[in-house]
């Protein structure tokens, strides 16, 4: 199930926890499934075969994982294009201006609405909720699995 880069991470991860608080890594583990995918297939994603392998290996129910996996906006649960674009629509961002991003990324990629991948797979748009750089609004994120890119305007005088 995971190569032999993942199980080294693994294995470091697994030794910053006690034995009775391994489920405390649940977090990084999805992480490291997810940019494992990234490299084999170009799409980080956490497919359920691995949400049940991490479940096995921290002795816990592979709903508690699910429930991680699907809770939070850093890790996807179905395929993303090479770049996943997530533009903040919250009500900073939404005043400063997100509605002009996110059809500037529609216009770019020929993504027509949310949750879809460009017909070619590179681009993903994705709605996220606050990405905590409000003072900087609006904020798009470019997550291509090896860097993070933050977007914001140029300060106004």
């Amino acid at each position: 199930m995971f190569d032999t880069d993942s199980e080294a991470e693994i294995s470091i991860v697994l030794g910053k926890y006690p034995a009775e608080r391994k489920a405390s890594a649940v977090m990084p583990l999805l992480y490291i499934a997810q940019r494992q995918m990234g490299r084999q297939t170009g799409s980080a994603w956490v497919p359920l075969p691995a949400m049940d392998e991490i479940a096995r290996r921290l002795e816990m129910a592979a709903i508690r994982v699910y429930e991680v996996a699907s809770f939070y906006t850093m890790y996807n649960t179905r395929p993303v294009g090479r770049y996943h674009l997530q533009v903040c629509t919250t009500t900073p961002c939404w005043l400063r201006g997100s509605d002009d991003v996110v059809s500037a990324c529609q216009k770019a990629t020929g993504i027509s609405q949310f949750g879809q991948t460009s017909e070619d797979g590179l681009f993903t748009l994705t709605e996220v909720e606050c990405l905590g750089a409000c003072a900087n609004a609006p904020i798009l994120q470019v997550d291509d699995d090896s860097t993070k890119i933050w977007m914001a305007p140029a300060p106004k005088n």
